[in-house]
C-alpha cells in the first residue's frame, strides 16, 4: 500500500495553503469563514491525502490535483447554507441520531407521487400523519428522454426534471421537509452519467480532458478481454458491458444500459467533479445520499471489477470530505451483492447506513417455502454490524427483487441454491402451482438462468390474486402475510423503509405497458401513480388498504414504545417448528421474544419455551396482551412478542 508520511503531508499541506494563501484564495470578508473551514479540513488532511495518494500515487500531477480539490472543497464550504452548518454542528454532536426508535423512513418517485415539487408540499402532512422522519425521493434531476432508467442517468446534476419544477422548489421543498423534522435522502448517481450529460457531449465532440472521464476504447480488444470477467446486468435490454458510438468510432463502457456511460474514477479530476456535484447536493439541504451502484466505481482487467479494495478507498475519500464540507451528511450503501460484499461496505468510514437485500430476499423467500431456516440462518451470519451503523430494513423498493442469499448458507440447510432460485421465480411469477403471488419476471438471462421478480408488496402477497380470482378469506391472508413482512421490517433492529403506497396495499401497475418508453422494463409494475381511491380509504376498516394502514400503524406505534425494538440485539433462537422464525432481543437489562408465523397453520407452543428465554416469572404477549399460560397459540402469519410483565 502505498504511503504518505505524516512529515510530507504536513509540508504539503503548508505549501498549498501558502500557495492559496498568496493567490487570495479568499475575499476579506470571508476570513473568517476561511478559518472555519481549515479548521475542518486540516485534522483530516493527512488521512484524506493517503487515501488519494492510494489511488492516484503514479500521477505526475498528483500535487496539482490534491490543491484543485482543496480549492473544491473550500467553494462548497464557502457556499454552505447557515442553518446546514448549524445542523452541521447538532449532528456531530448526536452522530448515531437515526438510530433512534423514531426513526421510520419512506420512499417514493416524486412525479409519481405528487406530480411536481409544488404538490408535493400538500403531501407533508400525510407523511407526519404516517410518522416519517426520512423521505428518500427517488431521482429526480434531468435526464434524457425517453429512456432515462427511471431516473439514473443523469444528464445534470444541478437541474430538475423541468417536468416536475427547478431547482429552487427543489431546495425549498427539502427544507419544509427539515421544518417538518424529516431528513431528506436523495439518490447519488455517481458510477455513470447520462450519455447527454455535458461532460459525455464534450467527449463526443473530442475534447481530450473530458474523453479522460470516461472509458472510450477504440476497438473490441480490451473489452473483450474485460467482458471475460463481466456479469450481465440487463442481458434482456442491453448484452454485454460496452457500447458502439458511431460517432467516435469508439466503445464506451456502459455497465447498464447503452445512455449510461460509467465514469473513470482512477482519473482524479472526476474525483474532484463528482465531488463538487455532491456537494452541490449536499447544499440544496439533503442530508443522506443513497450511493447508487457502489460495487462498479472501480475497474480492473482481469477481475469482476466489482467490490474491489479501491471502491472502499474511494469512499473512505467521499465521507472525509463530506467530513470537512458537510458533517451531517451520510451515505445509504447499495449493494445488491453477496451478502458479505454488502456487510464489507458497512462501517463509520464509509456508508453508516445499507440497505438490507439479504432480508427482504429471504423474508420472501420464506414466505413461499412457509420455512424460514434460510431466513434465520442468513440473519444468524449477516445481521450483526458495526453498532454505529444501520441497516435500513425493507420489504419493497422501486427495483426488482433478486435472490441475493448466500449459496452456501443454502446447502447448509438443505437446499439447493440454483434450483430454489428458479422455484423462487416461478412461485411469484405466479405458475408454480398453488401460488398466491402476481408478480412479472424482470431481466431473464437464458444464457446464465439468472432472473427477477417485480411487483408490488401487495400483489406478490397475494392480494390481487384474492380480489379477482378468489374471496374474503383470501384476502384476509393477503393483508395478514402484508403485515408480516413490514412487521419483521418495523420491529427489527435498523430503520424500517416504507416504500409509498405499500401502507395503502396498493396492487400491480400494469398501465406501463401502454407506454412505449417503459414498456421494456417491468420495474414500472410496482411503481404505480399515487392512488387517492385508496388513500382515502386508509381510515375504512372494511378495505384492504384501510386494514393494511391499521395494521401498519399500530406496528409504528409498538415500535416506538418499545426501544428495544429498534436497537435491541437479535439473537436467532429455535423453536421446534419450522415455520417460525424467532428471536431473543436484548436491551440493556430488557429482554423479550418475538415470534413470526410465516405460514397460514396455527401452531402451539409450551410455557417451557418462554420460561427458558426469559425465567420463571408471568409473561404476557404485548400486542395482545395475552397473558401465557400451559401453552401459546400462534396464529396464522402473526407476529408476537412476549416479555415478563411488568418489567
Amino acid at each position: 500500500m502505498q504511503k504518505i508520511t505524516s512529515y510530507q503531508a504536513q509540508q504539503t499541506y503548508t505549501q498549498i495553503l501558502t500557495d492559496l494563501e498568496q493567490r487570495n484564495i479568499f475575499k476579506d470578508n470571508e476570513k473568517e469563514k476561511w478559518e472555519s473551514f481549515l479548521t475542518r479540513l486540516h485534522p483530516n488532511f493527512f488521512e484524506l491525502i493517503n487515501l488519494l495518494y492510494q489511488l492516484y500515487f503514479d500521477r505526475f500531477d498528483f500535487y496539482y490535483q490534491i490543491k484543485q480539490l482543496w480549492i473544491s472543497l473550500w467553494e462548497a464550504y464557502k457556499k454552505r447554507p447557515q442553518y446546514l452548518k448549524n445542523l452541521d454542528i447538532k449532528r456531530e454532536k448526536n452522530p448515531l441520531w437515526f438510530q433512534d426508535q423514531n426513526s421510520l423512513a419512506a420512499v417514493c418517485y416524486l412525479d409519481r407521487y405528487a406530480g411536481t415539487i409544488q404538490n408535493f408540499e400538500t403531501k407533508i402532512p400525510y407523511l407526519k400523519e404516517l410518522g416519517i422522519n426520512i423521505l428518500h425521493l427517488m431521482p429526480l434531476f434531468q435526464t434524457p428522454q425517453p429512456q432515462n432508467d427511471g431516473g439514473y442517468a443523469i444528464s445534470n446534476y444541478r437541474k430538475t426534471d423541468p417536468k416536475i419544477g427547478s431547482i429552487q422548489e427543489l431546495k425549498k421543498l427539502i427544507k419544509d421537509l427539515r421544518s417538518a423534522n424529516i431528513s431528506t435522502a436523495l439518490d447519488f448517481v455517481f458510477n455513470h452519467t447520462a450519455n447527454d450529460h455535458p461532460w459525455a457531449q464534450k467527449a463526443i465532440k473530442g475534447e481530450q480532458k473530458y474523453k479522460d472521464y470516461y472509458y472510450l476504447f477504440p476497438d473490441r480488444t480490451l473489452p473483450n478481454q474485460y467482458e471475460q470477467h463481466l456479469r450481465e446486468i440487463f442481458p434482456e435490454e442491453k448484452p454485454g458491458s460496452f457500447t458502439f458510438l458511431p460517432e467516435t468510432n469508439q466503445w464506451v463502457w456502459t455497465t447498464f444500459n447503452t445512455y449510461q456511460w460509467d465514469l473513470n474514477f482512477s482519473n482524479p479530476e472526476v474525483f474532484k467533479a463528482i465531488t463538487e456535484e455532491m456537494f452541490f447536493i449536499a447544499n440544496l439541504g439533503v442530508e443522506i445520499l443513497r450511493m447508487d451502484a457502489v460495487p462498479f466505481i472501480w475497474k480492473e482487467l482481469g477481475t469482476s471489477c466489482e467490490n474491489l479494495p479501491q471502491v472502499h478507498t474511494l469512499l473512505q475519500a467521499f465521507n472525509l470530505v463530506a467530513k470537512i464540507v458537510a458533517p451531517s451528511l451520510i451515505f445509504i450503501s447499495e449493494a445488491i451483492v453477496h451478502p458479505n460484499d454488502v456487510n464489507s461496505y458497512i462501517n463509520q468510514n464509509e456508508c453508516k447506513i445499507s440497505y438490507n437485500p439479504l432480508m427482504m430476499a429471504t423474508s420472501w423467500e420464506a414466505l413461499a417455502t412457509r420455512e424460514t431456516k434460510l431466513l434465520q440462518k442468513s440473519i444468524e451470519f449477516y445481521y450483526e454490524i458495526n453498532q454505529n451503523c444501520s441497516w435500513l430494513n425493507y420489504v419493497r423498493v422501486h427495483d426488482d427483487i433478486g435472490w441475493t442469499y448466500s449459496d452456501e448458507n443454502a446447502w447448509e440447510v438443505g437446499i439447493n441454491p440454483y434450483d430454489h432460485r428458479r422455484f423462487l421465480n416461478d412461485f411469484y411469477i405466479g405458475t408454480f402451482p398453488g401460488s398466491f403471488a402476481k408478480g412479472v419476471s424482470f431481466q431473464h438471462n437464458l444464457k446464465t438462468g439468472d432472473q427477477r421478480i417485480c411487483g408490488t408488496c401487495a400483489s406478490l402477497a397475494g392480494l390481487e390474486k384474492a380480489i379477482k380470482e378468489e374471496g374474503q378469506t383470501e384476502i384476509d391472508l393477503a393483508i395478514k402475510r402484508i403485515t408480516l413482512l413490514y412487521g419483521l421490517t418495523i420491529t427489527s433492529k435498523g430503520i424500517p423503509l416504507i416504500y409509498l403506497g405499500d401502507e395503502l396495499a396498493t396492487l400491480n401497475d400494469h398501465s406501463y405497458l401502454n407506454y412505449p418508453q417503459l414498456k421494456n422494463d417491468s420495474r414500472w409494475t410496482h411503481r404505480p401513480i399515487f392512488d387517492q381511491e385508496r388513500f382515502a380509504q386508509r381510515n375504512d376498516p372494511s378495505t384492504p388498504a384501510g386494514k393494511t394502514y391499521h395494521a401498519i400503524q399500530n406496528l409504528i406505534t409498538l415500535r416506538r414504545s418499545n426501544p428495544i425494538l429498534a436497537l435491541g440485539e437479535m439473537i436467532p433462537i429455535h423453536t421446534g417448528l419450522k415455520s417460525l422464525l424467532a428471536f431473543v432481543r436484548q436491551l440493556d437489562q430488557q429482554k423479550l421474544i418475538s415470534i413470526y408465523n410465516f405460514s397460514e397453520q396455527s401452531f402451539e407452543i409450551n410455557q417451557d419455551f418462554f420460561t427458558y428465554h426469559l425465567g420463571q416469572a408471568e409473561i404476557i404477549e404485548i400486542i395482545s396482551k395475552n397473558k401465557i399460560k400451559d401453552t401459546y397459540q400462534i396464529e396464522p402469519y402473526q407476529i408476537a412478542i412476549f416479555q415478563i410483565k411488568n418489567q
